[in-house]
Order: structure tokens, then sequence, then C-alpha cells
């Protein structure tokens, strides 16, 4: 049984605990208002986040202390267990609406979203299928097809939720890790266009998706409708200048910038510590996504090709989930419901990602200990 903090990565880990500690200083001074309004408790969304967080640590030792080889040979029934809690998501009574979305289940303690849990279970089994079947997606078009179809399957569920935000993130970490496995490159790339344009035609079909991107290109033409969100954010980032407005003087989060506290806190986050700010935020996730992605290369050359793999798609979830966030809130990207790793309001998310890095953790310290062992 590995020592903590022994054999792990403890920058990594510094870095991981100073985005929670920022990302609860920030939720308390984006979300006080908000929740005095509907709650008449200020610290409301604090408490319940810091609930979370608990639940997350209480979760993640656990499973730093799990073998990967466990995850490997769970991969697939988590893979089922996670379809069934997508398809009850969809049964009325069991399901859970919010602004017109069933995307939770209601446990009664805690909402809980199932498609930020498949996020993880789509990274296992796929890590594993990659194992299994190494020659065949290198070199039959079958191989590239088969885990393709598995997502299909399992975004065509989410897309009845609706979650497009989600969908976007699962296809390309999916498609991330087929390429970092040796998929042909002319295959790849064709496929990859397919994507873009069945996504592309989900916007188009959907009016509220078509509305969303017509606001992103111009929020400024609907400022108070469609445009609304995009339009309040980047005043925020606007107002924050170099140094910010200080912390807790933020004007935007008194109810101008709807969902302040989760998909928009990077914009109150600029508001309130300015450009100086943003730097630190992004360079510490620019660092954390680096650092996975060395573990995943260090692992890869020792010989660990699932938990390799398996690293690969954390990196790729956490980085692309992340890098959509910030684009969403800069007005890089049309508005979509994916909250910002280790930082924004969210049970399931905060949850799953400390899962996450504890099963990246124990990648590190189980590579760790196979150098060692080598030697």
């Amino acid at each position: 049984m590995p020592k903590l903090p022994e054999n792990y990565d403890a920058n990594l880990l510094l870095a991981i605990i100073i985005l929670i500690l920022l990302g609860l200083i920030m939720l308390v001074s984006a979300s006080i208002n908000i929740a005095q309004a509907k709650f008449a408790e200020p610290l409301y969304f604090f408490w319940r986040q810091l609930s979370y967080v608990g639940i997350g640590i209480i979760l993640s030792t656990a499973t730093i202390f799990t073998p990967i080889r466990v995850w490997q040979y769970l991969s697939v029934p988590l893979l089922l267990f996670g379809t069934l809690l997508l398809i009850l998501t969809l049964i009325s009574g069991i399901g859970y609406e919010v602004n017109g979305s069933m995307r939770w289940i209601n446990l009664g303690f805690i909402r809980f979203q199932p498609s930020e849990l498949m996020k993880l279970f789509i990274v296992l089994y796929v890590a594993g299928y990659l194992v299994r079947r190494s020659a065949e997606v290198r070199e039959a078009l079958s191989g590239f097809l088969k885990p393709i179809a598995i997502v299909c399957i399992i975004t065509s569920l989410l897309l009845l939720e609706p979650d497009y935000g989600s969908i976007v993130v699962l296809f390309s970490a999916v498609l991330g890790m087929l390429f970092l496995a040796g998929v042909p490159m002319r295959q790849f790339f064709w496929w990859v266009i397919i994507v873009v344009l069945v996504l592309g035609l989900l916007i188009v079909l959907a009016p509220y998706r078509l509305e969303r991107l017509t606001a992103f290109v111009d929020p400024w033409q609907d400022p108070f409708d469609s445009g609304f969100q995009l339009t309040q954010a980047l005043i925020a980032i606007g107002q924050g200048k170099l140094f910010g407005v200080g912390l807790g003087n933020s004007i935007q989060s008194v109810t101008y910038l709807p969902e302040a506290h989760t998909d928009f806190l990077f914009a109150i986050i600029a508001e309130e510590l300015g450009l100086l700010g943003v730097i630190i935020v992004i360079s510490l996730f620019a660092f954390i996504i680096l650092r996975i992605f060395v573990i995943a290369f260090r692992t890869e050359y020792c010989g660990l090709h699932y938990a390799a793999y398996l690293a690969y798609g954390i990196g790729l979830t956490i980085g692309l989930q992340t890098s959509i966030n910030l684009g969403v809130n800069m007005g890089l990207l049309p508005t979509k419901g994916l909250t910002l790793p280790l930082m924004s309001y969210g049970g399931s998310s905060i949850i799953v990602t400390f899962l996450m890095f504890a099963i990246l953790l124990r990648i590190d310290y189980e590579t760790t200990q196979f150098i060692k062992d080598k030697m």
C-alpha cells in the first residue's frame, strides 16, 4: 500500500489544491448575493460546495489506493452502469429537470449528474479497448468504428437530456485517445470531419442551439435576450482590467450575470482579480494539464499501456472542458453548460474531477514503482 505523499507528484498536487481553495473563495464572492436572495443564507452554495469537496476527498482517498488493474477489470461493467444511469435520468419521476434539461437524478441529499460520471467511465472503457484491440485499431477500420459506435449510443442519450457540452467533450476525448493510440492519419481526419459535420447538424436542427451560435457570433445584436449571458460575461472581464475591482466587489455577480457561480465563474475571477488573476488561473491549469501528459508519456514509455491511455483520456477530458469553459467565458466559443474543473459550483463535477485526479496520482505512483523495481 502506498504511503502518502511519497512517490506522488507534489507539484501537481499543490497546483490542484491551490485551484480548489481559490475556487471556494471565488464561489463565495460570486454566489453570496444570489444565495441571500434565493435562500436567505449568503453562504448556502459555499457550504454545499465544501461538502462536495469533502465527499470528493473521501472517495479519492479510497481511489488512490486502488490498483489500476482493478479499473481495467471493471471498465466494461462501469460503462454499462453509466449507460443505465443515463437511461434512468430520462425517466419521469427519476430524472430531475432544471431549466428545461433532464440531466440529474435526485438522491435527496444531492442531485447527481450521470453525464459527469460517464466522462470517466468512457475513458476507462476506451483505454481498455485500445489495449485489447491495439493491432485492430492501427490496421483495420473496424478497430476505429467500434468505440465510435459505443460513443454514438451514449451521446444519443445525452442528446435527449439534452447535454450538448458533454457530447462535445466525450467525442473529442475519444477521438484524441484513438489518435494517440495510432489510428491511421487519413482515417482519423476523415472521421474528425464527419463528427464536426454531425455536431454542426445538431446545432442547426435545434433552434435553441442555433440561437446560441447566432448570439455567440454577435452577442451585442440582442444583449438583453439571446446574447445576455455572453455580454454580461464580457462586461465583467472588461471591468477587471489589470488588478481587478477587488475580492467581493463584483458588480456582475449581483444578479446581472446568470450562473455566475457555475458556468461563468471565470468571468467573476477576471472582474475581481483582473488580468493578474486570469494569468494565475490559466497558468495553473496549463501546468496541471502539462503534468498529466508528462505522466502519460512516462507511463507509456514504461510499457504500462492501459494506465497510459487512461492518463491520456483524463488529460484530454480535463483539458477540453477547461478550454471550452474559458472559451465560452471569453466569447471565443458558443455558450455551453460546462463547469470550470475544480472551481465551479457543482457536486457531480467536483466529485468526478477528484476521482480522475486520484486515478492519475495512482498511475504516477505505479509508474514510479515500476521504474524503481527495474533499477
